[in-house]
């Protein structure tokens, strides 16, 4: 585990994970079917660019693609630092894969809570930051979701909700899935965030209060297995939402669902770590 401040390195490095030169294109629907990431090409930062022209120059949109597509080569290969430095460097534009690079790091490889909630927090702002400029970039939204949902669950939910940080993950959310309804991992967050709220507040204030409803957050994470069959996070997610929900009345089916993932082939670094804490699961 890493000490606090510390970037832990991913380890133990795989070949498989290393997407250089035309791989990482040929295997970008594949790698991001769950967040349905537009491959960054210098045709599609050049558009972004021409739309956004304070983001950067038309000029440099081929030199930008390529800084971005190195920065998705270092997190699917595990390199999470280099990831997010070279996104954080690109500003808005390399967001998603620098808020992405930290959250991930975070989530399985650095133990100090504190420092977790700090990189959290500041891929919030990084996400926020996106939103402001690219507002009709489905992961913009997303990435805001996700760090906030992570930095709520550290803080506890209850705590969460009490700040209002509930409404503004709806939000998020809703928003990315209605630029990309196909959006897997934004289907499982939103059945989490019913699940969570559920789990902590009970169906009935949930539901009058925050619209939580546990069917709406079960067919949500099954919408991302039917969109990610072999994505280890649909299913490890699945799992943690029947839990939430119905505790040991489905407590088989969560097992099972972590079991699937637990077989899983995987493609990156993150799959190869959420595989590793389904299995763990299994042993607890």
């Amino acid at each position: 585990m890493a000490k606090k401040g510390a970037w832990a390195r991913f380890a133990p490095a795989n070949k498989a994970f290393d997407y250089a030169g035309d791989k990482l294109a040929k295997a970008w629907d594949s790698l991001h079917a769950g967040d349905c990431e537009p491959y960054p090409d210098e045709k599609r930062v050049a558009a972004l660019l021409k739309a956004h022209p304070k983001l950067g120059k038309a000029a440099d949109a081929g030199d930008i693609a390529e800084a971005l597509q190195e920065a998705w080569r270092d997190y699917h290969r595990g390199d999470f630092q280099s990831a997010f430095e070279r996104g954080e460097a690109l500003g808005p534009l390399g967001a998603s894969v620098a808020v992405k690079a930290m959250g991930i790091h975070a989530i399985h490889l650095v133990e100090d809570e504190d420092e977790q909630l700090k990189r959290f927090d500041a891929c919030i702002k990084l996400a926020e930051a996106a939103i402001a400029a690219l507002p009709n970039e489905a992961n913009a939204h997303f990435r805001r979701a996700f760090a906030m949902g992570r930095y709520s669950q550290g803080i506890s939910v209850a705590k969460a909700l009490s700040q209002g940080l509930a409404g503004k993950i709806k939000e998020s959310l809703d928003k990315a899935l209605k630029l990309a309804p196909k959006h897997a991992e934004a289907h499982t967050a939103l059945g989490l965030y019913h699940a969570e709220i559920i789990d902590k507040v009970g169906s009935m204030i949930g539901g009058l209060t925050y619209g939580a409803k546990a069917a709406t957050g079960e067919e949500h994470l099954k919408t991302a297995l039917k969109l990610t069959p072999d994505s280890p996070i649909a299913h490890i997610e699945y799992g943690n939402g029947l839990l939430l929900l119905y505790g040991g009345k489905r407590e088989d089916e969560a097992a099972e669902a972590y079991e699937k993932a637990s077989k899983l082939k995987p493609k990156d670094a993150m799959d190869a770590l959420d595989i590793a804490y389904a299995k763990s699961q299994l042993e607890d």
